[in-house]
């Protein structure tokens, strides 16, 4: 069976380069989106109060955030006309299907904090190069 580029594309591996997929891992492995829709888990806010719930968010990156998962279909902007308006944002049916598995990443954190804490400390006192420095098979 031979299939066209559209269709390998809708059903493509996240380890190619140029697989659709990773956009949307990247999207829902972004540490905002996790910290969005759990702000969102319980139901409708505005952006004043999610900069409030998500200490450390700043404005642009909220507004970011929450315009590409707008664009991405899992969250849904209400504007009302009111005067001054009111916006909320509200996960969509897709976003709430993200709701359990970004809850267990969430609380794997959560039982895991001690345990990765203590590797931290044990590679830094090591004298073991930064994280980020180039070890690379090249």
């Amino acid at each position: 069976m031979v299939t066209t580029p559209a269709e390998s594309a809708l059903h493509g591996s996240p380890y190619r380069a140029d697989c659709p997929t990773r956009r949307i891992l990247d999207r829902i492995g972004d540490r905002w989106t996790v910290l969005i829709v759990g702000a969102l888990w319980d139901g409708s806010a505005r952006f004043s109060e999610l900069r409030r719930r998500i200490e450390g968010v700043s404005q642009k990156m909220l507004t970011q955030t929450l315009r590409g998962l707008e664009r991405d279909g899992l969250v849904r902007r209400t504007v009302y006309p009111e005067v001054p308006a009111r916006v909320e944002y509200t996960l969509t049916e897709a976003g709430r299907t993200l709701r359990e598995p970004l809850r267990a990443l969430q609380e794997w954190a959560i039982a895991h904090l001690g345990d990765v804490s203590a590797s931290q400390e044990a590679y830094d006192h090591a004298n073991r190069p930064a994280p980020d420095s180039a070890d690379r098979d090249e």
